[in-house]
C-alpha cells in the first residue's frame, strides 16, 4: 500500500525555529505596556515598542532589553493614524520579518462622573481607545503570522461599574465586543484574539491623583489584598502569547486577583 502524506497540521507559534518571533507592544514605552515589552523580550521575542510621543521612554524601554541580550526597536505611532500604523507594522516586518503577536496596551483614560464629563474628553478617549484599537485591529488581522496572537486590553471595571468610570469603561466595553467578533472572524488563520482586564494595578497612572486611604481602600478588595502589578498583567499577556495560552481564544481575561 503506497505511503500516504502525512495529515496537515495546524501552525503553531514555535514553527520556524531559525526565525525570531517578533512582537508589536503599543503603548510600549511606560506602565503595562513597559512591563509587556520586557516580559515578551525576556521570552524570545524581537520587540518592537510602539510610542505616542515620549521618545525617551521607548528608547529607554529598547536600551532594558538590549542590555539584557534581546532585540527590540521603538517606532512611533498615533494609533488612531492608519498609515502611521501602518508603518508600525512595516518596521517590524522590517526589521525583524515579520509580525507574532501584538499586545495592544495604548490607551487614554479620564475620569468623571457622566453629568459632568467635558465631551471633548469623551472625544479623546474615543478617538485613542475605540478608533485606535480598531485600527490596530485591522493591521494585526492582516499581518499577523499563523500561530500568533492578538492580545488587546480592557479594564474590570466594565463588571464592577465604578462610579467616575462610564466615558472610559463605554470605550473598553468596545474593545471587548471587537475582540469576540475579531476573534470569529479569524477562523481557519490559527490566530487567536484576546482582551486583559486588569483590575486595579499599581501604575503611575492608576496612582496619579489618587490619596493613601483611596489605594488603600482599592488595594483591600481583591481576597489577595494588594493592588495588581504591572508584572501580573504582562505575565497575563505573555501566556496568551506563547504555545501554552494558544487554546485561549475569542475571551476577556480579568486579572484583578479575584474581585467580583
Amino acid at each position: 500500500m503506497p505511503a500516504q502524506d502525512p495529515a496537515p497540521s495546524h501552525s503553531t507559534p514555535d514553527q520556524g525555529a531559525d526565525r525570531p518571533r517578533v512582537a508589536i507592544v503599543t503603548g510600549g514605552s511606560r506602565g503595562i505596556g513597559r512591563e509587556t515589552v520586557g516580559r515578551l523580550a525576556a521570552d524570545g521575542f524581537a520587540v518592537v515598542v510602539g510610542y505616542a510621543g515620549n521618545r525617551d521612554h521607548a528608547e529607554a524601554a529598547v536600551k532594558d532589553v538590549t542590555a539584557a541580550g534581546g532585540r527590540a526597536i521603538a517606532v512611533q505611532a498615533d494609533v488612531a493614524e492608519e498609515e502611521q500604523v501602518a508603518a508600525l507594522f512595516d518596521a517590524a516586518e522590517n526589521e525583524f520579518g515579520g509580525v507574532d503577536v501584538v499586545a495592544h496596551a495604548a490607551g487614554r483614560m479620564h475620569l468623571a462622573p457622566v453629568a459632568e464629563l467635558d465631551l471633548a474628553e469623551l472625544d479623546k478617549m474615543h478617538r485613542t481607545n475605540i478608533r485606535g484599537s480598531f485600527v490596530v485591529a485591522q493591521q494585526a488581522a492582516r499581518r499577523i503570522r499563523p500561530g500568533g496572537a492578538f492580545v488587546m486590553f480592557s479594564t474590570s471595571v466594565v463588571g464592577l461599574a465604578f462610579p467616575g468610570y462610564g466615558a472610559y469603561t463605554a470605550s473598553k466595553g468596545a474593545v471587548e465586543a471587537l475582540t469576540l467578533i475579531l476573534a470569529r472572524e479569524l477562523r481557519g488563520r490559527d490566530v487567536t484574539v484576546n482582551a486583559v482586564a486588569p483590575g486595579p494595578t499599581a501604575t503611575a497612572l492608576f496612582l496619579e491623583g489618587k490619596d493613601e486611604e483611596t489605594i488603600a481602600h482599592l488595594a483591600a478588595q481583591p481576597p489577595l489584598e494588594r493592588l495588581g502589578t504591572p508584572a501580573d498583567i504582562a505575565a497575563v499577556v505573555a501566556f496568551l502569547a506563547s504555545p501554552a495560552g494558544h487554546w485561549v481564544n475569542g475571551q476577556v481575561v480579568r486579572a484583578n486577583g479575584g474581585i467580583i
